[in-house]
């Protein structure tokens, strides 16, 4: 990889010992105030809850209000994930984050050829408003904020909630919570693209436009660095390629005579961590820093809501092992400490069976103890960002701060996110780096626990859990039901509005609210939209 993608060349390894970070920034022997030389505590740090929220968003931070507890929910049908989010509702969670199947993510029905044996397996199926009444029955919504981990039909996912909470009487000022809504990230990281960059950025601001509207306490974002992060890239790649994410999100919105105050406030972040603690404190806290510069500086917002980085974090699913997976109960907890630390507003633990399948109870409900014990029994939410001062962690701040800008020059150089992605240069930005990674664990740079050091001879056997082919039956049932019974003719004219606001320019949200409630499925939705907007064909970079 070229450029300030990365702090090291692709390509052979050098054999002299070097202490860096996971990232590979490099770690001094010992750290102290000349490392800080010409160092201003109140411009870098600064106050809790003040500009640049260095410290945390918030002036009290954990001693006001903990983190909230959202483990991932997801399986089978939309009546088996509810059935699971009560048990870990009941268990001490404080929010609801649903994952949802391959084929919901791609815009496609249960019923489709192309979903067969992929239904309900890594997530929930959601086809119809049914669906959807069935995923929430009994879940006081105005009581919860819920998570939607969906992007390229987020506008169909949103819609089904809103008409669904609409039907049970809720008021959508009432409903808090966040639909992930990242839909560029998945053209590099996760793969889960339907729509070409252009049309897709175009549906994202659409549902950003609705919800600033209409939904005052719902995150229409969480711009995710989640995925690129799992996908191979380091700290300062996950920071820099984010935040240009969020620069072509801001700059759709302005260009649709939007004041930055009006929308800003409500976007929220999804950030990973990892193993290195320091490192991934520091990156969090660079990461409320730069955002609040990028928002004051860049885009000229006014009010401080804009400025102040609301985040949330999971633990890193690719540091998980299949092998000795016992011991990803130990990573997941420095990880979650590393997010308190780090100070986030609502936290994930990946489940130490995922390398395996789909989390059991068991499995999740340790998670969610990892997160309780950080909260009650670690001492973190004593005090505010307790590391604030350290040498060694103010310089990390630092210097991650400063490798994210320049990872978001190189984007800013080649004319932004848009034109990297259709050029394939983040793909091939993230591919170089998750290479030399995987170089540094086959030459022992890089050790991981039980994989490439601490092995054992003996084949391990973990109970797990898994969906069976009668979750997919039940799917395509209640699928078939619900298509005998409606009016075809008006599902059809709902979709043809839908294509006319989609050529037309206008938000698609009040045709897709429409088309919701007349029972189309979310796979006819994003078709009539395909039909406008085409599919999107990744350029070859290899």
């Amino acid at each position: 990889m070229s450029d300030a993608t990365s702090t090291r060349p692709a390509g052979e390894l050098d054999e002299t010992p070097e202490f860096v970070t996971n990232s590979g920034l490099p770690v001094a022997e010992a750290y102290g105030p000349e490392d800080l030389a010409d160092w201003s505590f109140d411009d870098k740090v600064g106050r809790a809850g003040g500009f640049p929220y260095t410290r945390g968003p918030y002036p009290s931070m954990y001693r006001g209000r903990s983190w909230t507890r959202r483990q991932v929910v997801g399986l089978g049908t939309a009546t088996e994930t509810n059935l699971r989010n009560k048990y870990v509702i009941a268990e001490g969670q404080t929010g609801i984050s649903n994952d949802f199947d391959v084929p919901t993510l791609i815009g496609l029905d249960s019923d489709d050829p192309r979903s067969k044996g992929e239904v309900g397996r890594t997530g929930v199926a959601i086809d119809t408003l049914q669906d959807m009444r069935d995923l929430f029955d009994g879940i006081p919504l105005d009581e919860i904020s819920v998570s939607q981990t969906i992007n390229h039909p987020a506008a169909v996912l949103l819609a089904m909630y809103v008409v669904a909470a609409e039907e049970r009487g809720y008021a959508l000022s009432s409903l808090a919570g966040t639909t992930q809504n990242d839909p560029l990230k998945d053209f590099y990281a996760q793969k889960t693209f339907i729509f070409p960059p252009r049309p897709s950025l175009r549906l994202a601001g659409d549902m950003l436009e609705y919800c600033s509207a209409h939904m005052p306490r719902w995150n229409g974002i969480s711009i995710n660095g989640y995925n690129v992060r799992e996908a191979g890239t380091t700290a300062p790649q996950e920071l820099g390629f984010t935040f240009s994410h969020a620069v072509a999100y801001i700059e759709e919105l302005l260009g649709r005579g939007m004041d930055v105050d009006d929308f800003a406030p409500r976007f929220s972040f999804l950030f990973n961590v990892h193993n290195d603690f320091f490192e991934e404190v520091a990156k969090l806290r660079a990461a409320r820093r730069m955002w609040a510069h990028l928002l004051r500086d860049r885009f000229g917002a006014k009010n401080p809501h804009s400025c102040r980085l609301r985040m949330h974090v999971q633990t890193g699913g690719s540091t998980l092992t299949y092998q000795q997976p016992e011991v990803n109960l130990i990573r997941g907890a420095i990880q979650a400490l590393a997010g308190a630390v780090g100070g986030t507003q609502s936290m994930a633990v990946s489940c130490y069976d995922e390398a395996f399948s789909i989390p059991s109870e068991k499995a999740q409900r340790l998670s969610l103890r990892t997160q309780q014990v950080v909260a009650h029994e670690a001492g973190v939410s004593n005090t505010v960002d307790p590391l604030a001062g350290s040498y060694y962690v103010e310089s990390l701040t630092d210097e991650l701060e400063r490798q994210a800008y320049d990872v978001m020059a190189s984007v800013d150089e080649r004319g932004g996110v848009i034109v990297c992605l259709e050029e394939g240069w983040l793909e091939q930005a993230i591919s170089d780096s998750a290479h030399l990674q995987q170089l540094e664990v086959m030459a022992k740079k890089r050790i991981i626990v039980g994989v490439n050091e601490y092995e054992l001879d003996e084949e391990y056997e973990l109970e797990t859990f898994r969906v069976g082919d009668e979750s997919e039956h039940e799917q395509l049932r209640r699928l078939a039901e619900v298509k005998a019974s409606r009016d075809d003719a008006d599902v059809q004219r709902t979709l043809e509005a839908l294509r006319e606001a989609a050529r037309d320019g206008t938000n698609v949200m009040p045709a897709v609210i429409d088309a919701t409630r007349r029972m189309a499925t979310q796979g006819e939705m994003v078709s009539a939209l395909i039909d406008v907007f085409g599919e999107y064909q990744p350029p070859a970079i290899y």
